[in-house]
């Protein structure tokens, strides 16, 4: 279903303000403690407990507003609620952590296994974005499912060993910096396979 357009300031805000929300409420709670009904919630719990609700409401407006949201969205979302959720309820900071492990985990397993069975899931989701002979989109996708693999890993590394104000920060600007220069490598590098406008009129 194709969506339909909106500004590309609102559709920014919507997709990455709950994030940067997230860093800034954390950076200002950090070194707070709430106590409800006799039990003590560090400031980290209370922003993960607002996080959830405005991630929600930022995709179902983006939804409202362009008809449309994409599966990864939607992945992510569930596992944000999941573990946001399992976070609050057991007071237990290492259940959000965890959950970017596991959503660059499932993204990397999904790539996989299409690979198996000869397919580019990557194709299906961004085939109309970005117009690419077969051969480069299997290349990105083995690529980019490694490269979530490594994601994954690198998660798994900086929540256990380094201090939850690092991870943090991470979270919020070293992966999806990372992801961005990756993926933006990968265009450039993949541009003998892209398909020109003039060749998508000659089929």
């Amino acid at each position: 279903m194709s969506g339909r357009a909106i500004h590309p300031g609102l559709k920014a805000a919507l997709e990455f303000g709950p994030a940067l929300a997230f860093f800034a409420a954390y950076m200002w709670l950090k070194d707070e403690t709430f106590t409800l009904g006799g039990t003590a919630y560090s400031g980290f719990i209370v922003v993960t407990a607002a996080f959830v609700p405005l991630l929600l409401a930022c995709i179902v407006l983006l939804r409202l507003l362009s008809g449309r949201v994409s599966r990864m969205q939607v992945v992510t979302a569930v596992l944000v609620v999941v573990f946001g959720g399992l976070t609050v309820w057991f007071n237990d900071e290492q259940f959000f952590k965890m959950k970017t492990t596991i959503v660059y985990g499932v993204f990397a397993l999904i790539l996989f296994a299409g690979l198996l069975m000869g397919r580019s899931w990557l194709e299906y989701v961004m085939g109309e974005l970005l117009p690419m002979r077969q051969e480069g989109w299997m290349i990105l996708t083995r690529r980019l499912a490694s490269a979530f693999s490594f994601l994954a890993i690198g998660n798994e590394i900086v929540w256990r060993t380094m201090s939850t104000e690092t991870w943090v920060k991470v979270e919020t600007f070293g992966f999806p910096l990372a992801l961005f220069l990756f993926l933006w490598a990968q265009i450039v590098m993949l541009q003998p396979y892209v398909i020109e406008e003039k060749e998508r009129g000659e089929e």
